[in-house]
């Protein structure tokens, strides 16, 4: 589970069957001080984040193919939670 930062929306032409209907967001993970930490990640999202809102994220793939409802989902980060 990693702090990050939304940066803003992801738009594809095509993507894997199993992220038809999903939000992808572009998210930039932070350290403890709130500075970027590593490279912008794709994420899915269903509570509805948007742009500049501090999120939890989650790289539990397994927990990320559940939620899809595929197994063979490339899916790996998913929002888990928005930060007050």
């Amino acid at each position: 589970m990693l702090l990050a930062v939304v940066e803003g929306s992801a738009v594809t032409t095509t993507k894997h069957p199993s992220m038809k209907g999903w939000k992808v967001l572009v998210v930039q993970p932070l350290d403890l001080a709130g500075a970027a930490d590593g490279d912008p990640l794709l994420a899915i999202d269903s509570l509805g984040a948007g742009h500049g809102d501090k999120i939890l994220i989650s790289n539990d793939g397994k927990g990320a193919r559940e939620l899809v409802g595929n197994e063979n989902s490339p899916v790996r980060w998913t929002v888990i939670g928005i930060v007050d």
